[in-house]
């Protein structure tokens, strides 16, 4: 039996990553010209739910965070969208069956609809693109890839028209270090790239169950491309994870303080994001998502 200690560290990690700041990016603002909330994040700030004590075995059980503020935020050099980069792009590897590839689409619709982003697919690639050394099999017996690979022999020389990031989606398990038993997804913030695995995102049978975590992952993956850190604040998609027991937990809904984050550079318009958010929750039968939605329009209507 593995230790106590190293269980806590190798059961999962949704988010490895390269956090250096040296990202292409544009200057921030000053305190100076920070302005005080728009209504709307006031308005919804009602609606998040407060982070409750962390129990023995969840992220900020083992992983003592300090959070972002919004000053904090908007002083560090983080990726901004720019006419010459404003396009996300999904590449993914291996050989996905019909109910994979279908999710991989609506990953795409809702990356597009969560950021107001330009998000498209590229053309599949082949699991032959791993060699071997970047390969092993896992303690349940299923074939892993090493996913520090994929990012800088794969996706680090890819450089996709006008794009702002890039991420892998994999049908195989990943780890991220010989010692480690997998991990969700790796990203390297620097370079603007990260791969995700679908493997242990699938319910058999249980296709939204499978199709809402995926959306979480990317959505949180991506959201720290664009500066966003783990949210300490209320329970939101950018929380940091230690199993997928608490991914389901975590809600796929950015908190108010999140999405004044990432509004502040991307100055798309809160309504419609948040409209076409309960449409797409609706037409894919994602009710919880629903839910949330209609909880904040709510707010901004009153």
């Amino acid at each position: 039996m593995k230790k106590l200690l190293l269980l806590v560290f190798v059961i999962v990690c949704s988010c490895q990553s390269d956090k250096k700041e040296k990202a292409s990016s544009v200057p921030q603002p000053t305190l100076q010209q920070i302005l005080p909330p728009e209504p709307y994040f006031i308005d919804i700030k009602v609606n998040d739910v407060k982070l409750g004590k962390p129990a023995y075995g969840d992220w900020l059980f083992s992983h003592k965070e300090n959070g972002q503020s919004f000053e904090q935020f908007v002083r560090i050099r983080h990726v901004v969208p720019t006419k010459e980069e404003n396009i996300i792009y999904l590449q993914p590897i291996g050989k996905f069956n019909s109910l994979q590839i279908k999710q991989i689409e609506l990953v795409r619709q809702y990356l597009q609809i969560f950021f107001q982003l330009e998000t498209k697919v590229l053309n599949d690639v082949s699991n032959d693109i791993i060699p071997n050394r970047a390969r092993r099999i896992g303690d349940m017996g299923q074939e892993q890839f090493l996913a520090g690979y994929i990012l800088t022999d794969v996706l680090k020389e890819e450089k996709p028209e006008k794009g702002v990031a890039l991420m892998a989606i994999t049908e195989k398990d990943l780890y991220p270090k010989p010692e480690w038993n997998y991990v969700f997804g790796l990203a390297s913030y620097r370079d603007k790239i990260a791969v995700s695995s679908m493997y242990r995102m699938q319910k058999e049978a249980d296709f939204n169950l499978s199709l809402d975590r995926l959306l979480k992952i990317c959505s949180h993956e991506i959201g720290h491309m664009f500066g966003l850190y783990h949210c300490i604040e209320a329970n939101c998609v950018m929380n940091g994870t230690n199993s997928l027991i608490e991914t389901d937990g975590h809600s796929i809904r950015l908190c108010s303080l999140c999405q004044r984050k990432l509004n502040s550079g991307f100055k798309y318009d809160n309504v419609k994001r948040l409209k076409e958010l309960e449409k797409f929750f609706k037409e894919n039968n994602l009710n919880e998502g629903l839910a949330l939605m209609k909880k904040d329009l709510v707010k901004i209507k009153n």
